[in-house]
């Protein structure tokens, strides 16, 4: 069910601070830019060939990024891998054993549905799952 890895996010804490560094210094282009008011962020998505780069700024100080960035300041958030099924896709990641964050998807940026598993399920690694447009 997953078809690709769709993105990286990254935490930063000022997409204005970041964006020089991927426009001038790696050479990519910013596709746009979205706040996701429900989990308090900001982001800017570039693309890096078929995967996307996602910053991630916190818009508040109990944000789930601003919480991130306290505790391990920016850098690599979370992976998102593509799937034609997130249902489908969570019960699978249920039933092998992974704690959801999410049980249902949500809205996200990009007007994709979304749902976490939990990084102490995953080998430390925040695990997105993200369906197409709804």
């Amino acid at each position: 069910m997953i078809t690709k890895i769709d993105h990286l996010g990254i935490a930063v804490k000022s997409i204005e601070e970041a964006l020089p560094y991927y426009e001038n210094v790696l050479g990519l282009k910013c596709e746009g830019r979205e706040e996701v008011a429900s989990q308090k962020v900001r982001t800017a998505f570039f693309a890096a060939g078929d995967v996307h780069l996602e910053l991630l700024e916190p818009t508040s100080d109990d944000s789930p990024i601003a919480k991130f960035l306290e505790k391990n300041g920016p850098g690599i958030h979370h992976i998102a891998f593509a799937t034609d099924d997130i249902t489908g896709q969570l019960a699978q990641a249920k039933g092998g054993g992974a704690r959801l964050i999410h049980e249902m998807p949500f809205a996200g940026a990009a007007d994709k549905l979304v749902a976490f598993l939990h990084p102490k399920s995953t080998f430390g690694v925040l695990t997105e799952f993200c369906q197409g447009s709804h």
